[in-house]
């Protein structure tokens, strides 16, 4: 075509709808499986985007007591490592992965994960522990950092989540 018969179509562009509220669901008890799912709501708060947590299964140790200070990278059979299923098993291996992540963290102020919860509960962001997995593991609300506002089940979660958009982590 030649310049004088060149137009511009252009289409108005469509509105996207805003998201305006997330439940999150944690599952596993991993550091790279629970970071996600913290930095996605600490997003989601920064931008008034309402949060909601939901640890189930070994996504708990994030918010238990005794463990919460304690979680590591899996290297076993974890193919985002790109390291060998044999040398992830190496005696050692997993806290060395893990040590040398929280240092990566530490260097772009990534907070450790109990602090990363105490500030995203302040935030106003809800956490719940999954009923089914409490009773599962034989645990109670005591077991918990002070956080977590209830156990509930997952029809309450359900209920929690209802407008909003779930993400798995």
């Amino acid at each position: 075509m030649s310049d004088t018969m060149t137009s511009s179509i252009t289409a108005d562009p469509i509105p996207a709808s805003r998201i305006t509220k997330v439940s999150i669901i944690v599952s596993k008890g991993s550091l790279d499986g629970i970071y996600p799912a913290l930095i996605m709501a600490n997003g989601a708060r920064a931008e008034g985007i309402e949060a909601n947590l939901f640890f189930t299964f070994f996504g708990l140790d994030a918010i238990h007591n005794k463990r919460i200070d304690h979680i590591k990278i899996s290297t076993v059979g974890n193919p985002g490592l790109h390291v060998p299923t044999l040398a992830g098993g190496l005696p050692g291996m997993s806290a060395l992965v893990t040590h040398m992540m929280e240092k990566k963290m530490e260097a772009l102020d990534i907070p450790p994960i109990h602090e990363f919860i105490e500030m995203i509960a302040d935030t106003g962001a809800g956490m719940y522990a999954c009923k089914a997995s409490v009773d599962l593991f034989g645990l109670t609300k005591d077991d918990f950092v002070p956080q977590v506002q209830e156990i509930i089940t997952v029809g309450e979660f359900y209920d929690k989540a209802a407008g909003g958009q779930i993400i798995f982590t």
